[in-house]
């Protein structure tokens, strides 16, 4: 080999040798006997100037905020899914699909006295029950679905005879936590079990350890807008029909009165249909 060639492929030796350090992608096949040297590939170049931006892709489905929007893009079973509150937080709530076009967040249910309602403040801050019977949502679940909309609300009452009746209002609204989770509440609407929650609008929520209307909670076993003290206590005592004690059942005064504690209560809200 000659002493040029020899001195050529020193310096080529010695260029991939730094090259195999930096630029991986660098592979030798090897030298061969004509003295020939052959390279796979070599460093790349620099980038070259970014080219323009592509059209935007179709718009992705928007993530729901309630339950109408789960019904308007086709979730007609009612069941759990999950929600997002207008502040980005997901939340998973049952919905009512059926009842009256649908679309309903149910928040209250009682259905067979498995779940103790008679609970502290922070157990209706937060939410408690079990999905498959009794639950309450939560007063800062409340406050936050109904904050930046108008909402309608549905109470509907099944008593031990499998009757079952309804009442519902416009503008239902839960403060927050600051002004104790105050009620606002439009008009009765209608529904045969009659109005027994308008005489309790503009009042605090109350608790058996944070009452805030003349001990009315621990009166009557509830957590409630409690007025001095009720015409409905729906997250009163399970006492299963007739009951002799006064009031403190699961009642709605206008439907059965004070001696009657339903099998089956579920209060639940949708957007309110703009005029």
């Amino acid at each position: 080999m000659s002493g040029w060639v020899q001195s050529f492929l020193l310096l080529v030796a010695t260029i991939l040798s730094s090259a195999e350090e930096t630029c991986p992608d660098v592979k030798v096949i090897g030298v061969g006997a004509s003295d020939k040297l052959n390279i796979l590939r070599g460093c790349p170049g620099t980038p070259g100037i970014q080219g323009p931006q592509g059209p935007a892709g179709p718009a992705g489905a928007k993530a729901a905020q309630n339950c109408k929007e789960w019904l308007d893009q086709g979730g007609t079973i009612s069941g759990w899914y999950t929600i997002y509150t207008p502040y980005g937080l997901p939340l998973s709530v049952l919905c009512d699909m059926e009842t009256d076009g649908g679309g309903w967040i149910v928040f209250q249910r009682r259905a067979d006295g498995s779940v103790d309602f008679y609970r502290d403040w922070n157990s209706y801050k937060r939410g408690f029950g079990r999905k498959e019977s009794e639950f309450w949502l939560g007063n800062d679940n409340l406050h936050l679905l109904t904050a930046t909309g108008n909402f309608q609300l549905r109470v509907d009452l099944t008593d031990f005879s499998e009757q079952r009746t309804y009442a519902a209002y416009s503008n239902f609204r839960i403060a927050g936590e600051a002004q104790n989770y105050t009620l606002s509440l439009g008009g009765f609407t209608g529904g045969d079990a009659g109005d027994s929650l308008s005489g309790h609008k503009n009042f605090a929520f109350s608790t058996k350890d944070r009452d805030n209307k003349g001990s009315c909670a621990q009166r009557f076993k509830g957590g409630w807008w409690y007025e001095a003290c009720h015409y409905s206590n729906l997250n009163g005592l399970y006492l299963r029909g007739d009951h002799t004690s006064y009031a403190n059942g699961v009642n709605w005064s206008a439907g059965k009165g004070y001696y009657y504690s339903y099998k089956v209560s579920e209060m639940k809200i949708r957007p309110q249909p703009q005029d």
